[in-house]
């Protein structure tokens, strides 16, 4: 008996130490080992023996082996309802108020019952679990065995999830008593026991302490809280519902930090640490021009984003931007692209050069005495590079008519040869046409007359066709 109690009790250290889990649904194993006492004295009979319950309580005639003595293996059921194998050894020296003449009888019990347990209705979470059970035994006493009808109650204390201190009483009822006289002889008697009760049996794959089954991360260990899923970040969002889990964050961002708090979340966040525009993927616009600081070479000045957030200059400062001015460096109008425009005042200016542009008797080549003349006129016509200026010839009545419209031809000519080729003006913008002696400013009928008439003047080429010569006016 010795070492039987040796190895029960190894075995028991080896189970306490591989299975840490309490005997429920999810943990529906139990071991329980403990201590016995076998009790033939409150059986309901004469002396020796006492009534039912008589001196329940009193030691005195109480059978004890000092040892482990009971061994029990448990298996949950559902509903509260477990069964249980159970063994026990013991040593009977008393069978109710008398000894056994000097003799030690061994006692040997196999017990197979069902206990309910009362844990479920009073505190499913709770260290109190009380318990009722039935079933059956077989006992061998010296060279007698025999069966009994049992009735189990008892109290678990749950010291933890699946450490319990149990105390239990059974009566056994052996139906043919020694007593009674039967053919079959027993002894009905109450055994009690008290130990320490192991659940086990719980699949918990990732060792987090929730149950594979109530475990939504099962192979990964989590906390409770959080149906045994992680929060690696620690910010109370478990980590399959966390965008950011491995950054505290918020829950209104779904777990991801916004560390310059502009409500666009850092991984986001082109620019996380300065707050910004939402619409700008976090990143500030200090001119509001629509473009980033980081990507604005004027981010204190608002521009477009064709000039990188810079404000297009107007260097002449007429209203036309330089992008749009054909002459940025002149003021000019709107409507001729930031050039200016040839007043009537400029056509005058022209002409009064160019009434002093003389030819050759007949000819259309030009007196050197007219140069000075010619270059004034060119440098005029400088000052308006967008505009195309048309010199016309004209004749007085001397001579044919036909002859008179080639020479005028051949003068206005001349003069536009001159201004391109030497007076630095493009040859695309001067246009000539001879008007012959078509017309007139004064009369042909006197030298004075004639010497009006053959001239050449300067208008500018969108008013060629213009009837009424308002630039001569």
């Amino acid at each position: 008996m010795k070492h039987l109690s040796r190895l029960l009790l190894a075995s028991l250290l080896f189970l306490s130490f591989s299975t840490v889990n309490a005997q429920d649904e999810d943990n529906p194993w139990a071991i329980g080992v403990g201590v016995n006492v076998v009790d033939l004295y409150p059986t309901g009979e004469d002396a020796p023996r006492g009534d039912y319950f008589s001196q329940f309580f009193e030691t005195d005639h109480w059978n004890v082996l000092p040892s482990i003595s009971k061994v029990s293996v448990a298996r949950y059921i559902g509903a509260g309802f477990s069964a249980e194998i159970a063994g026990s050894v013991n040593r009977i020296d008393q069978i109710g108020e008398v000894g056994v003449d000097g003799q030690e009888l061994m006692y040997y019990g196999a017990d197979l019952s069902v206990n309910y347990s009362f844990r479920e209705l009073i505190n499913e979470e709770g260290w109190f679990d009380p318990y009722l059970g039935v079933g059956g035994s077989y006992v061998w006493l010296e060279d007698k065995n025999f069966t009994t009808a049992n009735g189990n109650l008892g109290f678990n204390f749950w010291f933890s999830d699946n450490i319990a201190f149990f105390v239990q009483t059974t009566y056994k009822h052996a139906f043919d008593d020694v007593a009674d006289g039967g053919d079959a002889e027993g002894y009905k008697h109450f055994q009690h026991s008290a130990g320490i009760k192991i659940g086990f049996g719980g699949s918990d794959s990732d060792g987090d302490g929730v149950y594979d089954k109530d475990d939504d991360c099962p192979e990964t260990a989590g906390l409770k809280e959080f149906n045994g899923c992680p929060d690696s970040d620690g910010d109370g969002i478990p980590d399959k519902e966390d965008d950011c889990p491995n950054t505290a964050g918020p829950a209104e961002y779904n777990g991801c930090p916004d560390s310059d708090g502009d409500g666009v979340v850092d991984n986001e966040d082109d620019c996380p640490d300065t707050a910004g525009e939402m619409s700008l993927q976090g990143c500030p616009d200090s001119d509001g021009d629509g473009i980033k600081d980081g990507m604005d070479d004027c981010p204190n000045e608002s521009g477009p984003e064709a000039n990188n957030g810079c404000p297009w200059p107007d260097s002449d400062g007429d209203g036309v931007l330089d992008k749009d001015d054909q002459c940025p460096e002149a003021s000019g109008s709107e409507a001729n692209n930031g050039c200016p425009e040839v007043t009537v005042e400029v056509i005058k200016e022209l002409n009064e050069y160019s009434k002093s542009i003389l030819f050759d008797l007949g000819k259309a080549t030009i007196r050197d005495k007219s140069n000075d003349e010619l270059k004034s006129i060119a440098g005029i016509m400088k000052e308006y590079p967008e505009t195309t200026f048309h010199i016309e010839g004209h004749t007085d009545r001397s001579g044919s008519a036909k002859f008179n419209q080639k020479l005028s031809e051949k003068r206005a000519a001349s003069v536009r040869d001159y201004l391109s080729n030497n007076g630095g003006i493009s040859n695309d913008r001067i246009t000539s046409k001879g008007y012959g002696e078509a017309d007139p400013i004064a009369t042909n009928k006197t030298a004075a007359g004639r010497q009006k008439n053959r001239r050449v003047e300067v208008s500018l080429e969108k008013n060629r066709d213009d009837k009424n010569k308002e630039d001569k006016m």
